[in-house]
């Protein structure tokens, strides 16, 4: 079996590994039934922490191809990728491609292979905003539309498939559990501590970044006052995204020193900061789930969310931008005795199920 793997950013190489590292494990087991994978980086993210080191630190194949695509339009971005994934689908031949979440990248690879009769694998699918103005949102319901298999991370997934009118569809679903638990669980032994954090400091941890929240001044002043407030309570530690900084620059605002504003880290070092925080306040969909996987309650500044089960079982709290409900909200969670117990993404084998499934299929 050949599979093609399509990635376009740094989180998804993380969450690809885990599957990669379960195509090595049944290898290693089925020499009469191996798996060849070829990985294709559309380049859709630059990243220049994306060097060598970074695939060796994190033990991740290195791209077989990479296509150099960004820096474009949404229009101009997927229809090149389609046009040059399809070049390397062309060439490879292969049974599946595999992709994963909700970029360009995601539904460029989908498309590319639908029309040339090649299998789809969509790993995270089922997920919904329900604002179908992110352009994310977008690229998930069509991505899962045209799908072969649905790896999907939660109860809430199958059920949003399922009120979709999936059950009419000739797609196979599987509760598979979340990819990022596995690579939470694998890599928090090699979590490493910030250069620009104190051992032992009590903290809460922050990430804003969302194009929502960084382009509305109104939205940007609200949150970072409330987080001002917080930080006359506990220090704020705050990886500060690049976009974050522009804009902050662009509104005039400034943070005081009760706010440790920090350049932004790589996997590892987020991994600590979880680690060692005492709860997180976020815009980012994936931190929300790290920060459960952690067991550390999150604050939501967002108007919705796509991982609904946080909400549900009271370990993560949807505030928007509204400086009121973020400071109030903070102070009734550190009041909190929050149970983390409930197994919500699986129990860490999914990159093993999803081979299990594909070599099946």
């Amino acid at each position: 079996m050949k599979i093609i793997t399509i990635v376009g950013a740094r989180p998804q190489f993380v969450k690809a590994a885990v599957v990669s590292r379960a195509i090595e494990e049944h290898n290693s087991k089925n020499q009469d039934n191996l798996i060849q994978e070829l990985i294709v980086h559309t380049g859709q993210h630059f990243d220049e922490n994306m060097s060598d080191v970074f695939f060796e630190q994190m033990n991740i194949p290195k791209p077989h191809y990479h296509l150099e695509i960004n820096s474009l339009t949404h229009g101009a971005m997927t229809g090149r990728m389609i046009e040059k994934i399809e070049a390397v689908l062309i060439k490879e031949k292969p049974d599946w491609v595999l992709v994963y979440g909700d970029t360009n990248s995601t539904i460029a690879g989908a498309l590319a292979a639908k029309k040339m009769h090649i299998k789809v694998a969509h790993v995270e699918a089922g997920l919904r905003s329900f604002n179908m103005r992110m352009p994310e949102e977008v690229n998930r319901i069509l991505t899962d539309r045209i799908s072969d298999i649905l790896f999907c991370p939660t109860e809430t997934a199958i059920t949003n498939l399922k009120n979709e009118g999936f059950d009419a569809i000739d797609i196979k679903r599987v509760q598979c559990g979340d990819v990022m638990y596995d690579a939470a669980m694998y890599y928090t032994e090699r979590s490493t501590k910030p250069d620009a954090i104190a051992e032992g400091s009590d903290f809460v941890l922050s990430t804003i970044h969302r194009q929502e929240n960084t382009d509305d001044k109104a939205k940007l002043v609200s949150i970072f006052e409330a987080l001002e407030e917080i930080a006359k309570q506990q220090k704020v530690v705050l990886p500060l995204h690049p976009r974050t900084t522009k804009k902050l620059q662009n509104f005039g605002i400034e943070t005081s020193a009760n706010i440790q504003v920090i350049e932004p880290v790589g996997y590892f070092e987020m991994i600590w900061l979880l680690s060692n925080c005492k709860s997180v306040i976020t815009d980012s969909g994936g931190l929300q789930k790290e920060a459960f996987f952690f067991d550390k309650p999150c604050i939501t500044v967002r108007e919705e969310t796509e991982w609904v089960e946080l909400l549900h079982n009271k370990v993560n709290f949807l505030v928007g931008s509204d400086k009121k409900k973020i400071i109030d909200t903070f102070n009734h969670v550190n009041t909190m005795n929050i149970d983390f117990s409930m197994n919500l993404y699986g129990t860490g084998n999914t990159g093993a199920l999803i081979v299990e499934q594909l070599v099946k299929a």
